[in-house]
């Protein structure tokens, strides 16, 4: 039988945080990953059941970046994702993993909980339950250096790889002929409250 966190259900995000820093092997993608948990343990972001991994990958991320720590496979915010409606899924897993820094099962767990992020309905960093959109350049930059490169004028994440994905099959569908003329800049290029 599966433990619950140690923490209380009715913990705030920060605690469920500080609770898996203090059992995480202390890289980069645990702090990420770590936020990421934090904010799905209240509901927060559109990740759901395991956040996107099968059971395995979900246990095997558990135990290499937060070993000791229990969680329940179940979102907490009961958000079930309809994966049949992602045709681009894989596309967008293989453009990931094009660009991915390293081949491990590390950046499998990332890449799954990204596309599973991007079913979501608000900006990337959000859906994916990070505490900012620094915070999402900042992962993407570490485990995707050159894809994250190519983003050069900031464009939003999540309009940035669907973008990719449409010039990968040669399609343009940007009405204007650059992104600094074009009446919907603010919406591709703007901030992300």
């Amino acid at each position: 039988m599966q433990a619950q966190v140690k923490t209380s259900p009715a913990a705030t995000r920060q605690q469920h945080y500080d609770d898996l820093v203090a059992c995480s092997d202390s890289s980069a993608n645990s702090v990420w990953l770590a936020q990421i948990i934090a904010s799905w343990l209240v509901g927060d972001g559109a990740l759901p059941d395991r956040l996107g991994l099968n059971e395995s990958q979900f246990r095997q991320l558990l135990k290499q970046h937060f070993s000791g720590h229990e969680l329940l496979e179940q979102a907490p915010s009961g958000t079930n994702l309809d994966f049949s409606r992602m045709l681009e899924k894989q596309d967008l897993e293989q453009l990931l993993r094009q660009f991915s820094s390293a081949e491990h099962a590390e950046t499998e767990w990332l890449i799954a909980i990204i596309v599973a992020a991007c079913l979501g309905s608000d900006h990337l960093w959000q859906d994916l339950g990070l505490w900012s959109r620094q915070e999402l350049s900042a992962m993407l930059r570490h485990n995707f250096p050159q894809l994250a490169e190519r983003n050069s004028k900031d464009m939003k994440w999540k309009k940035f790889l669907y973008k990719q994905l449409c010039e990968a099959e040669g399609l343009f569908v940007c009405r204007a002929p650059s992104c600094e003329v074009c009446q919907d800049y603010p919406q591709c290029f703007g901030p992300e409250d």
